[in-house]
């Protein structure tokens, strides 16, 4: 090998290397931590269960001005009904929201009230996948939907992809939660795969070094490979 190849293989593997140290160190609970913020399975979520979004149609019997199809769960999980206050509907069920309604009104204005709710519009349920995948956008959050199976709807990470680096966002009683896991440990078996619900982000991290050796064979003619090792 030419003195000028061995320097251009050198200034190659410094690039690399460089890429690599390079990368921004993340601070995100990892490992272990990692599932005491984002656990494998979700406890307390419902199926059917109300959510933040979701349009609801309340009926008070003989109340006509307490019974619309216009109450809406905020953000917060929470909604106002007239009488009784603001309650806590995100992740109750029809039934059990009714029966808060009416103990409410009881206490206060209504003698044995007999209240119904029902779900009239759900709020769109999805989830996103972000960064180095095939595929990225939103996409349905199907119930039991784990990490593993939200990137396969991204259609798996790419070659660039940095396994472990791959973050979960969650928003929670109105706190931004946040975890990292090693995909690869998680396709081994090595570790859980956990659950992803609803309202989640999904970041699939890039790995410099792979990214900039992959953009070097897209972008440099193969003759000019061939000068550099020659």
């Amino acid at each position: 090998m030419s003195n000028r190849g061995s320097r251009s293989l050198t200034l190659l593997a410094g690039l690399l290397i460089s890429s690599v140290a390079s990368a921004q160190s993340v601070t995100v609970p990892s490992g272990a931590s990692a599932y005491q913020t984002i656990p494998v399975q979700v406890e307390g979520v419902k199926q059917g269960a109300i959510q933040s979004g979701d349009r609801l149609y309340i009926r008070v019997v003989g109340e006509p001005d307490l019974t619309s199809e216009q109450y809406w769960v905020d953000g917060g999980g929470t909604v106002q009904v007239p009488m009784a206050g603001d309650l806590m509907a995100g992740g109750r069920t029809t039934g059990e929201l009714a029966q808060d309604i009416a103990d409410r009104l009881a206490s206060r204005y209504i003698r044995n009230p007999v209240v119904a709710v029902s779900i009239v519009q759900h709020a769109q349920s999805s989830v996103t996948v972000e960064g180095d995948v095939q595929k990225a956008g939103r996409f349905e959050a199907t119930p039991n939907l784990t990490l593993l199976g939200a990137l396969a709807l991204a259609q798996s990470t790419t070659r660039t992809a940095k396994l472990d680096q791959v973050m979960v966002f969650r928003n929670l009683n109105g706190q931004r939660l946040a975890a990292r896991f090693n995909l690869k440990q998680i396709r081994r078996g090595l570790a859980a795969d956990p659950q992803i619900i609803a309202g989640d982000v999904v970041v699939v991290g890039r790995s410099p070094g792979r990214a900039l050796w992959t953009d070097l064979l897209q972008t440099a003619p193969l003759f000019n490979i061939f000068y550099i090792l020659r």
